[in-house]
């Protein structure tokens, strides 16, 4: 069994893009630099290593590829890197120029362990600008055969290969060379619909002012269309500038996302690395239907390409992860990225709410405020929605309904931000009404037992629902709801008759976590006046608690329950929620990016505003044993609660637990299988 504290236990394979430094028409050199490089990759664990178009020459060489002399010095130079990949780790993509039934190719050769896998000729061969490349070189499509004898081997040929380690599930490797990818239909597309994950392209790429990022465009773009990783390498030190210059560009995404970049112009030979998650890339395709259609539509010319099996010798021992996991998958740590997704996020929840209002021909809604974070944030979103509406304020019917166990600063606190915001206060304690039902099912605490089970909180919850709904039919209004996608998630919801109903719930995809960042983000942006934000910070600093329990004879200024104790830290249930419901991740993988983003809090960025003593940090047994919580809670128990949902917007690709939306599922399903996986494959400690 492999470590867990390695990638590629989790799915994930490290990839590297080498730019060495050249010398025009010396291959012996250049194969020296090449095999440097492809050993410190090989160092670095990696699983392939991408080389320059044409790196064993050089890609400058012009007539020169004409002469015998270079292009026996080429085939000595791959024999001498076939022989030094034996003990290297990672698949090389190398560029040579290669002559093959009288004809000139422009390739990239694949090598591994002492084995040529295949070699894929460039299929757009560039002839125009400072581009003379026919004058040398012919097109894939040129090509006779579909193998070639090449250091005294039979090897494939052609640019319908796609490299396959069939003992690594998603490890697909296609490659395509420079201008293959600046095409309409580029090579990798359909290599992509044939099964490739990681695309390479071996470029040469001289440098203009702003060509660097249309490359950066051109790359994220393929791979997100392509829903694959790719890999994009560029000529650099030691090309001629007779009159052309290179700037030595490797680029690294996957879905769109940059993984790494090198510093350009640079003096020396570069390498970056980065871990590309397989998994990742197979759920999205599995997920994407229109990506399955796009299969079919080609499907004649996907069955023609060849698929050239290989096995993978996974390193040995720990491989750490690479790359940065978000703490918070729903926030950016990014402050330009936090202000323009809690932008979005609020004006989606304004608008749905406006066209509700609009749809319905309804001009009030009633909302129940309780001081903490849900019923804030959708207090704010009323408020707005009501402004933009050219509507006044005072048709929001907001109610604070204190209990048994309510505190002193959550009541303040639901007093104050009614009055901030100008809205129609009114208070409605809820004791009298309870305790009449409690008489009426004959609970243990209507004769004065200090009783506090499911019962006595869910009469409380209910209540207070019961409530906002009578106050709707009186005042023609609709009842905005505010539970949020982690409690729904959880099943942290009093189900029917409480606050799992409502009219239309505005914060029904918004996870706990971003609504605490929306509400930092609406304070700190000035959406509101002084005096509400500073309301909207000491709402930020409570406890979050139900306030359902009384605290006995202790402090009744604070919340006496403390919901995290019960179901978890949020931070954790919502990094859970996100890479269980968005990717279908095993637990193992789940606990593995949550032990990199979390066990660590010095590592990596927060998002802006969070106090210093909120950033926290856990180890391997406490996220597996709130793992195993979510995972109980979410799969088991909790579903009937979401079939039977209000409407709501859905805000972010996270997704939405609607029944309408992404997450649909049996009620009375089990949870042993996740629980299962994660006990068998998650330590206590690492």
């Amino acid at each position: 069994m492999r470590p867990f504290n390695s990638i590629y236990t989790h799915g994930f394979v490290r990839v590297a893009v080498c730019i060495p430094s050249l010398r025009v028409a010396d291959p012996a050199y250049n194969v020296t630099r090449t095999i440097g490089l492809a050993e410190r990759a090989s160092v670095a664990n990696a699983a392939v290593a991408l080389f320059p178009e044409l790196g064993l020459s050089a890609y400058t060489c012009d007539d020169l590829f004409q002469q015998d002399a270079l292009l026996e010095g080429v085939l000595d130079a791959l024999n001498r890197l076939i022989d030094a990949s034996r003990s290297l780790t990672p698949v090389l993509l190398v560029g040579a120029p290669l002559r093959i039934d009288g004809a000139l190719y422009n390739c990239a050769i694949v090598i591994y362990h002492g084995r040529i896998l295949g070699v894929v000729p460039k299929s757009y061969i560039p002839n125009y600008r400072e581009f003379y490349e026919k004058r040398q070189f012919s097109a894939a499509r040129d090509a006779l055969r579909q193998t070639i004898t090449l250091a005294g081997a039979t090897v494939p040929f052609g640019n319908d290969l796609i490299f396959v380690a069939g003992n690594v599930p998603g490890f697909a490797l296609h490659a395509e060379i420079c201008e293959d990818v600046w095409v309409p239909a580029p090579p990798s597309s359909f290599a992509a619909l044939a099964g490739a994950t990681i695309l390479a392209n071996l470029s040469a790429s001289n440098i203009t002012i702003g060509k660097a990022d249309y490359r950066r465009m051109l790359c994220a773009a393929q791979s997100g269309t392509c829903i694959a990783a790719y890999l994009y390498s560029a000529a650099g030190p030691g090309e001629s500038t007779t009159d052309l210059a290179w700037d030595g560009h490797a680029l690294i995404y996957e879905l769109g996302e940059l993984l790494a970049e090198t510093g350009r112009f640079a003096d020396d030979e570069r390498m970056i690395t980065a871990d590309i998650d397989l998994e990742r890339i197979v759920q999205e395709r599995m997920r994407t239907t229109s990506f399955a259609d796009a299969i079919g539509d080609h499907r004649e010319r996907l069955r023609t390409m060849r698929h050239i099996p290989f096995t993978f010798d996974i390193p040995e021992g720990d491989v750490p992860l690479q790359r940065i996991i978000d703490r918070f998958p729903y926030v950016p740590g990014d402050p330009s990225r936090r202000d323009e997704r809690c932008y979005e996020a609020y004006n989606i929840q304004v608008h749905g709410l406006m066209k509700r209002l609009i749809s319905t021909g309804i001009e009030k809604v009633v909302i129940g405020v309780s001081g903490g974070l849900d019923s804030t944030h959708a207090l704010i979103v009323a408020a707005r929605t009501m402004d933009r509406l050219n509507l006044p304020r005072t048709n929001i019917l907001a109610y604070t309904m204190p209990g048994f166990a309510t505190s002193e600063i959550t009541l303040a606190n639901a007093r104050s931000l009614m009055h901030a915001l100008g809205v129609t206060a009114s208070e409605i304690d809820i004791r009298p009404s309870c305790m009449q039902m409690l008489r009426d099912i004959g609970h243990p605490f209507a004769r004065g037992e200090p009783v506090y089970d499911v019962t006595f909180e869910n009469v409380q919850a209910g209540d207070r629902t019961s409530h906002l709904f009578r106050l709707a039919n009186m005042h023609g209004a609709l009842v905005v709801g505010t539970g949020d996608l982690s409690e729904l998630a959880l099943g942290w919801a009093t189900y029917g008759v409480g606050d799992h109903m409502s009219h239309y719930n505005v914060n029904a995809s918004a996870p706990k976590t971003l609504i605490q960042h929306l509400i930092r983000w609406v304070a700190d942006s000035g959406q509101f006046d002084d005096a509400t934000s500073a309301i909207l910070r000491s709402i930020l600093s409570t406890e979050i608690s139900p306030e359902l329990i009384p605290p006995g004879d202790a402090d009744h200024s604070h919340p006496a329950q403390s919901t995290q104790a019960i179901i978890g830290p949020y931070e954790l249930q919502d990094f859970n929620l996100f890479y269980i419901t968005r990717y279908g991740f095993r637990p193992s993988k789940v606990a593995f990016l949550a032990w990199n983003a979390w066990r660590d809090a010095s590592r990596g960025d927060w998002p802006p505003g969070l106090p210093g003593d909120e950033r926290r940090q856990y180890d391997l047994a406490t996220i597996r044993r709130w793992l195993d919580v979510f995972l109980r809670r979410f799969f088991k128990t909790s579903q009937f609660k979401r079939s039977a949902l209000p409407n709501g917007p859905k805000i972010g690709s996270g997704g939405s637990l609607s029944p309408r939306g992404d997450w649909r599922a049996p009620s009375d399903a089990e949870a042993e299988v996740w629980l299962d996986e994660l006990r068998r494959n998650v330590p206590d400690d690492c």
